[in-house]
């Protein structure tokens, strides 16, 4: 029997296996950055500015990205979107070789890399949208969440012996060497271009009724407007994870490196898993499940198991357990507004999409911290006003306030997934919203 990939997955894994390396090479250099920034000024605070400037073009400039994502070519957009990122790598190498790299550098060069890259996620998905059939949005989906949690785990261990080998030099040039094959990947493969549906209205837009389409887009479709809500809700809950994770786990195990690597590394490993898992198994047959109870196993299964645990091995289970069902999840919600949203007016709506869905990060970094440092940590120590009700759970002393933050954080993920058996809106948005014609 001769075997032969699904219809459209052949170009689409050369672009894959392109993002993998590509995924690969940026993770590494991120990594020896961080190392070199810390070592410049032993300052927690640099790294979390880095991660900020580097994300927020996106929160201001996606509504922009997503106009002109629909009215290029999508193929050509992808190639610049990697080729800019990327030239930020070219120029951080530069300035080190050269001796006169400072830490202000990262942070101009986060903002360069993040104005690209602001196009990179609504131009990927919607040319998915027009390779592959319906029934393999959330395979392919599985397939990039695959590519990121596998270049999680192998990038920070791969970096590590680089730097001593060959440095950050090195390391640097590794990385344009990767994102050059992955835009070597996209010139060989032939992306079609978006048809415009039969029944889609045409009408001249200026430049501003076209930004402000997707939002208008969304509002007009309750269902949609509803998941991309509590989507923003999960990544509220997600973002807290990401930035409290660390800390928990240090102040629990007095400081004990080793035990947040290997935390981390089950982390990425749960994310490998369960990327392969979306991968070969598509998902359920209604999507909708697959979010609201991936929501409702990553909130019972992570959250709450880490926030409970006061040892590594629970540690370890309830950081697999987040990130296994979390590409579940998130496929699941991608595959579904795939389906929905025309091809050709994705990029406006997607662009918007990723707009709210990021508003989560900047908003938990704010909060979080002053929250674990004056209100949960303080409750939790010996004779704090929350000892009593939770002292008998996470118990007390030094990160017992944070780990409460992961409990109620999982209670309230549960909440949200189960509420959302409750409203119609979206417990049948895949029968509520017409397929957009392929």
């Amino acid at each position: 029997m001769k075997f032969s990939f699904p219809a459209g997955m052949t170009g689409f894994i050369i672009i894959w296996l392109g993002q993998l390396v590509s995924l690969l090479g940026t993770t590494m250099a991120g990594f020896a950055l961080s190392i070199w920034a810390w070592q410049e000024t032993e300052r927690a605070t640099t790294l979390a500015l880095v991660s900020f400037f580097s994300f927020s073009p996106a929160i201001f400039l996606s509504p922009l990205a997503g106009v002109f994502i629909d009215r290029w070519n999508r193929k050509l957009t992808m190639m610049l979107s990697d080729l800019g990122a990327g030239s930020s790598t070219i120029i951080t190498l530069v300035l080190y070789a050269s001796g006169i790299l400072e830490v202000w550098h990262l942070y101009v060069l986060a903002i360069w890399s993040g104005i690209f890259s602001t196009f990179q996620f609504p131009a990927y998905s919607a040319a998915i949208s027009t390779m592959l059939p319906q029934k393999q949005y959330a395979r392919a989906s599985g397939m990039l969440a695959l590519a990121q949690a596998g270049a999680n785990i192998v990038a920070p261990a791969l970096a590590g012996v680089l730097l001593i080998t060959i440095g950050i030099t090195g390391v640097l040039v590794i990385d344009i060497a990767t994102f050059s094959l992955a835009i070597l990947g996209l010139l060989v493969v032939a992306i079609p271009k978006p048809q415009i549906p039969k029944n889609a209205e045409v009408k001249s837009e200026n430049l501003w009724q076209e930004v402000s389409y997707g939002f208008r887009y969304i509002i007009q479709r309750p269902s949609l407007f509803h998941l991309l809500l509590l989507y923003l809700a999960v990544n509220l809950i997600g973002a807290l994870g990401m930035v409290m994770l660390a800390p928990l786990i240090l102040a629990r195990s007095s400081n004990d490196e080793l035990a947040l690597g290997s935390v981390l590394s089950s982390l990425g490993l749960g994310g490998v898993v369960g990327g392969l898992l979306m991968a070969v198994w598509g998902g359920p047959k209604r999507r909708v499940h697959g979010i609201l109870l991936g929501l409702l196993a990553v909130s019972l299964f992570g959250y709450i198991l880490i926030g409970l645990g006061q040892t590594l091995p629970m540690w370890l289970i309830g950081a697999f357990g987040i990130s296994f069902f979390v590409p579940i999840l998130s496929a699941s919600n991608q595959s579904i507004w795939q389906s929905k949203v025309a091809a050709n007016i994705q990029g406006k709506v997607f662009a918007i999409r990723q707009m709210v869905q990021q508003l989560a990060l900047p908003v938990v970094m704010l909060l979080s911290g002053p929250l674990a440092d004056k209100v949960f940590e303080p409750s939790m120590r010996v004779d704090g006003s929350l000892v009593p009700v939770f002292g008998s759970l996470v118990g007390t002393g030094p990160g017992a306030g944070i780990a409460v933050m992961f409990v109620l954080a999982g209670i309230a993920g549960m909440a949200i997934a189960l509420s959302g058996y409750l409203f119609r809106t979206i417990r049948q948005v895949e029968r509520l919203l017409p397929d957009a014609e392929a």
